[in-house]
């Protein structure tokens, strides 16, 4: 009997790697994809006998519905404002209701968001009222993959933590917060694992790593040879302070602060995951960590890999 996977944005590069995983390793997994325009999608995945696309409006009933007609599962991978991360959400949990459908992967993939007010990480907030929305379907269970940080983004230029002109890796508060993070590939091979396991339900935690600065630093020279130089850009009090200064002085100039917010919550203990990961439940796939993520890179390719995560698929 076929187990269908519903993925709504099927054309960004998180869901590619979902699509390629369920692909390899899942060969009785067919696939419905959800998108605007499915001329982004890759040719070959185009073409593929397992998988149907539906084009339409995320906003509209009428499309989610077709979409989501027949799923087993839907898996969100909308990427986009805070309007569109919570409204567009909500017609898809809404047709999954109308139709059937028991189990609803929300666009999550970040830091434990469940431990945040609203308000505190602006760009978690779509997170909690989805979750919240979910909560009130006695027939749609809502399932919430936690990964901490993405590794590719914790070494892009944007993050501003690794500067490979200076070899320097800069960051607030002692030096002894531990970042976790998860690669893209890793953290799709768990977004499949989860879609296809009818029990899944409810939070997951998972992660590729857990490190402090000094230890990454310490791993970057064992694997290039050249030891980056740490530079303490502050307290967390003072990059909580900075953070807020300039969101208070142009929210909607989220490029100027949202970096600095996704720092201090990934360092400052509130929104860490379980000690007890969940891992271990899904044995074949294996975590990337941070040592072997360098070990697959150049210096150089380090900054680029976010631009260039699901390029190959």
């Amino acid at each position: 009997m076929t187990f269908t996977v519903g993925i709504a944005g099927i054309t960004g590069k998180f869901a590619r790697l979902v699509v390629k995983n369920l692909l390899q390793n899942h060969p009785d997994v067919h696939i419905r994809g959800f998108c605007r325009n499915a001329s982004k999608l890759p040719d070959h995945l185009r073409a593929s006998d397992r998988i149907t696309t539906i084009q339409g409006d995320s906003m509209s009933v009428v499309d989610a519905r077709q979409f989501v007609s027949g799923c087993n599962v839907v898996v969100c991978c909308y990427l986009g404002d805070n309007q569109f991360m919570t409204e567009g959400q909500k017609v898809l949990v809404d047709v999954c209701e109308l139709e059937g459908v028991a189990r609803y992967l929300a666009s999550d993939y970040c830091l434990d968001f469940t431990k945040l007010e609203l308000g505190q990480h602006p760009a978690k907030d779509p997170m909690k009222l989805v979750k919240a929305h979910l909560d009130t379907k006695a027939t749609v269970h809502g399932v919430h993959v936690l990964i901490g940080a993405f590794m590719e983004t914790f070494w892009s230029g944007y993050f501003g933590v690794f500067d490979p002109a200076q070899l320097t890796f800069s960051y607030w508060g002692e030096g002894d917060e531990v970042w976790e993070s998860t690669t893209y590939g890793t953290a799709a091979a768990f977004v499949a694992a989860v879609a296809t396991d009818e029990n899944a339900v409810g939070l997951q935690h998972f992660l590729g790593d857990r490190k402090n600065i000094h230890q990454i630093a310490d791993e970057f020279a064992d694997v290039y040879g050249k030891r980056p130089r740490l530079l303490r850009l502050g307290s967390k009090e003072e990059l909580y302070q900075k953070m807020h200064s300039l969101y208070n002085k142009d929210p909607s100039n989220i490029f100027a602060y949202l970096a600095l917010f996704y720092q201090y919550y990934c360092i400052n203990g509130q929104t860490y995951l379980k000690p007890e990961l969940d891992n271990s439940k899904y044995p074949t796939v294996r975590p990337v960590t941070f040592k072997q993520f360098m070990q697959s890179h150049t210096m150089e390719e380090l900054s680029e890999s976010y631009q260039n995560v699901g390029s190959n698929v």
